[in-house]
């Protein structure tokens, strides 16, 4: 697992317009990196919407969320909650394996490979500020609040 002090996984990805987005594009300033499973799902709803409901408290930081998701799903996510950040396919499980959160999961006893709901605060010089795995959707913005002394 990542741990504070760690180097963030680089990443390159399309986001929900189309638009390739990096890593490296938000340097110098702090970046949210989280992960979700699933867009327009119960979950995965809430923590994005409480996110979204905190961009006006958190400065110059971006938040950027991440999933399976093609490109298409995200933009009717964006669209349908009105979440104005980037959201970004990981259509191959690249960049999940790379943060260590594409895990064996189990539901009713079937178990498959997912996404485990993780966030990341990353600074600007690219290190892990804060790694918080198996996180709560609700709990994703208090944690990032919190880190940002907010």
């Amino acid at each position: 697992m990542l741990k504070s002090g760690d180097k963030a996984p680089a990443f390159a990805l399309v986001d929900q317009h189309g638009k390739k987005r990096t890593l490296k594009e938000f340097a110098k300033r702090k970046v949210l990196v989280y992960f979700y499973p699933k867009a327009d799902t119960p979950g995965c709803t809430q923590q994005s919407c409480l996110l979204s409901g905190i961009k006006s408290d958190i400065g110059r930081t971006v938040i950027i969320g991440i999933s399976p998701d093609a490109p298409a799903k995200q933009l009717k996510f964006d669209a349908k909650y009105d979440l104005g950040f980037p959201l970004l396919a990981d259509e191959s499980h690249e960049i999940a394996k790379a943060y260590k959160v594409w895990k064996k999961k189990s539901m009713y006893g079937r178990e498959y490979m997912g996404i485990e709901r993780s966030a990341f605060l990353i600074g600007g010089d690219g290190k892990i500020l804060h790694a918080w795995y198996k996180i709560s959707p609700k709990d994703t913005p208090v944690f990032l609040l919190e880190a940002l002394g907010k």
